[in-house]
């Protein structure tokens, strides 16, 4: 039977079969050759030329090893560079894009065996920057491209000329101020104290009506305007002073509520502090550096460490955890439930939760233990209060 001619239907059949990537079991890395089903690699396996390809590479396999790993680096590194530049991206990315070529170098024709060998192989080698995260391994391409660091160099040449010409700029500028202000003596104002004989007398000022006007009267008016300056000031200063009349001004006498309120006020302003961990109190696991199984679950407050440091015991699992106040928040419970103030002027006291003001993120007690035992205290924020054990 003569050979299928290249418009024939059983031609452009076999030419659309033969697109795309088929099975990496199917495919003859030696000759280069892909087969559609196991019965084609099988006869390929069975013929001459497959046979004389063996034979050679029996010969000298520490060869052919070499020129397929020499081959699929180069063409990694190719498509890193071209495709990615010098971005950090995923190696598996870069692995899909690159075997979506059909006629690509595989890996198990390597002396790799697995694309995370090949990775840290290229961060031993200088060729890629790597690194390892827990979504898998980034690699970045370093250019040590000629022209890209004849490029660079040019581009800091540049910027540094910039820098010199601003700095010269700013010098020429410097020297000029200074060459100005040579022989010259700063005029300082002289302040002259607002003596007034008579008191029941007016101040009053002339104002010259004239086009022409000497340097005299210009001298004299500076000085009506800095001694009327000078009255006004003194006027102020004596309708504020509280004993310039001879008469103490009389104050408001407070009532005894409102020292109350005040002293209340200034105890929570004062006794504020930057730590609050309490013995036996809920707290909540917010950092994410541990195990996604601790994330956001609630410990129990076993033991504190100098003031900022923590022993937890977490409620689920039972394990403990030595944990950084910044790595804990609070727990607000339900209405009803015993809760512990951590800070500001309360601190230290039991109480009960009555209510919960979301718009205001905070939340109304009534304490059941110590002097103020029975009072209801408001607008507690959320990070002063917490839910105990």
């Amino acid at each position: 039977m003569g050979k299928l001619d290249f418009l024939t239907p059983k031609a452009i059949t076999n030419r659309i079969k033969s697109k795309g990537l088929q099975k990496l079991r199917w495919y003859c890395q030696m000759c280069q050759k892909q087969c559609r089903d196991e019965n084609g690699f099988k006869c390929h396996c069975m013929s001459e030329s497959h046979q004389r390809q063996l034979l050679l590479a029996s010969e000298n396999p520490q060869q052919f090893v070499d020129y397929f790993s020499e081959e699929f680096r180069k063409d990694f590194l190719e498509l890193l560079r071209r495709r990615f530049g010098t971005r950090r991206v995923h190696n598996n990315i870069v692995y899909n894009e690159y075997i979506s070529h059909r006629e690509h170098i595989h890996m198990n024709a390597t002396k790799w065996e697995t694309l995370t060998d090949f990775t840290k192989w290229l961060g031993r080698e200088g060729l890629c920057r790597v690194c390892e995260t827990p979504k898998g391994w980034y690699i970045q391409y370093i250019d040590r491209d000629s022209e890209t660091i004849r490029r660079q160099q040019e581009q800091e040449r540049k910027k540094k000329q910039d820098l010199d010409d601003e700095e010269q700029t700013a010098k020429f500028i410097e020297q000029q101020v200074r060459r100005g202000l040579e022989g010259k003596e700063l005029e300082m104002p002289v302040y002259t104290e607002l003596n007034r004989e008579n008191k029941e007398e007016k101040v009053t000022f002339k104002l010259n009506k004239g086009a022409s006007t000497s340097v005299a009267a210009s001298s004299k008016t500076s000085v009506l305007r800095q001694n009327a300056l000078k009255m006004v000031e003194g006027a102020v200063k004596r309708t504020g002073a509280p004993h310039c009349s001879g008469q103490p001004k009389k104050k408001k006498k407070k009532s005894a509520l409102d020292e109350i309120m005040e002293l209340e006020e200034e105890k929570k302003r004062t006794s504020r502090r930057d730590y609050w961990l309490q013995p036996e109190i809920i707290v909540k696991i917010v950092t994410k550096k541990l195990d996604e199984k601790y994330h956001k679950k609630k410990a129990v407050v076993k033991e504190v460490i100098d003031k900022y440091t923590a022993i937890v015991k977490v409620i689920d699992s039972g394990h403990k955890l030595k944990l950084d106040q910044t790595h804990l928040e609070t727990v607000i419970p339900a209405p009803g439930k015993k809760v512990l103030v951590l800070n500001g002027g309360y601190q230290g006291n039991e109480g009960i939760l009555e209510s919960i003001n979301e718009k205001r993120f905070s939340v109304t007690i009534i304490i059941n233990s110590g002097p103020l035992k029975g009072c209801r205290v408001k607008d507690i924020q959320y990070e002063d209060v917490s839910k105990l054990a």
